[in-house]
């Protein structure tokens, strides 16, 4: 009742007339269709599917022209689940971002709250999951490197900077608003991408510090737990990676490359937890090699594909381990109009190696649940609406 009271509320001023120098603009993406895996937990599985391919949110952003080339923004944005129309995290409004900032024409632009990071903002746009509207099914595994961007980072200040002939960087810091424990639960990440014509190349790097404690999860700058299904916990998180696409007519091809180093996991790790019999203390290194593509048809229908290898390599007191992904997928999507489409896409994952001592690995599409084998194929065919 007090969340609908509070949207209520918002949505009334938003709905009186801004000043001519002011402007709050009402933004969303409502992603549903029908989903079939092979193998879930075991079992053939047909679903209903809300946010296969792209997130399902909504959100309010405004700008207020305060004179100079200076401007208040602000950003509140929710992510839900469109089939039940629950918070994709409980006991959150605006569970994907809530921020306010300066923008100056000149300097850039700095922001304070929760927000994303520089994987997500530089290197995200160039991968399949996240460029265009997205397509969570090809997140590379446990979304490792978050370019699927599975959580945000509370308590942080953003700087972004202005556009220099193409080139653009940033970095954002998330403090841990834990007394006595600065460096409890905090998170960092800086990032710089360069656009010119066809030619687009990008770079970032994130850091989380000790987000393995439950108790701090609620006012860190990362909690445990937070985002999707398989995320792993650790006390040390390293993520680097770089990406370059380049446009041909009607014809995009791209490449990324992840790095991301999980030191000291948390057992269990979450609910990856039930999948994996993860130790205490582990270290779980992961390289991702992708190659995606894009070829326009027509102005209204397009084609696109994917493929990931995934490379890892575990220690633990037992020993060590090689795990490895490959997934390869395949999209056609149809406009219907500027705002509105449809889509159909297969998937497909072979895992191979072990995870952990005499434990096989499985294959695990991202928003699905695991499979009992090594090998998981999905396909989806459904309608996407964006305001």
């Amino acid at each position: 009742m007090k969340n609908t009271l509070i949207i209520a509320g918002v949505l009334s001023a938003f709905a009186v007339s801004a000043h001519a120098q002011s402007s709050v603009t009402l933004y969303g993406s409502l992603d549903a269709g029908i989903v079939y895996a092979n193998n879930a937990g075991g079992h053939s599985t047909w679903n209903q599917g809300s946010g296969a391919l792209s997130d399902t949110y909504f959100g309010l952003k405004g700008s207020e022209d305060l004179g100079g080339g200076l401007h208040a923004i602000f950003t509140l944005e929710n992510g839900f689940n469109l089939n039940n129309g629950k918070d994709t995290e409980a006991s959150t409004m605006f569970n994907r971002q809530a921020f306010v900032g300066l923008q100056s024409d000149r300097f850039g632009t700095l922001t304070l709250g929760r927000q994303y990071d520089s994987m997500v903002d530089f290197l995200s746009p160039l991968s399949e999951t996240g460029a265009g509207y997205g397509n969570n099914l090809t997140a590379h595994p446990f979304d490792n490197d978050n370019l699927d961007h599975s959580f945000s980072v509370k308590n942080a200040v953003k700087y972004t900077s202005v556009n220099y002939a193409g080139f653009k960087f940033g970095g954002m810091y998330g403090f841990s608003n834990d007394a006595g424990q600065f460096s409890n639960n905090r998170a960092w990440s800086v990032g710089a991408s360069y656009n010119n014509g066809p030619l687009n190349a990008s770079a970032a790097y994130m850091q989380i510090n000790n987000s393995t404690s439950l108790s701090n999860s609620a006012s860190g700058a990362v909690g445990a737990g937070n985002g999707n299904n398989y995320n792993l916990t650790a006390q040390t998180q390293r993520t680097m990676g770089a990406g370059v696409n380049y446009t041909y007519g009607p014809a995009t091809v791209g490449f990324v490359w992840t790095h991301t180093q999980y030191e000291n996991l948390l057992a269990g790790s979450d609910n990856a937890g039930s999948t994996f019999n993860i130790q205490s203390g582990a270290n779980l290194h992961l390289d991702n090699f992708e190659l995606n593509g894009r070829y326009a048809l027509t102005p209204a229908l397009s084609l696109e594909a994917a493929y990931t290898f995934t490379d890892g390599k575990l220690k633990n007191s037992a020993g060590s381990t090689d795990p490895k992904w490959q997934t390869a997928s395949l999209q056609a999507d149809y406009s219907l109009s500027k705002r509105t489409d449809v889509y159909v896409e297969g998937v497909y994952q072979h895992a191979s190696g072990s995870f952990g001592a005499g434990q096989a690995n499985v294959a695990m599409i991202n928003t699905l649940s695991p499979s009992t084998t090594q090998n998981q194929v999905a396909a989806t065919v459904g309608l996407r609406h964006r305001f």
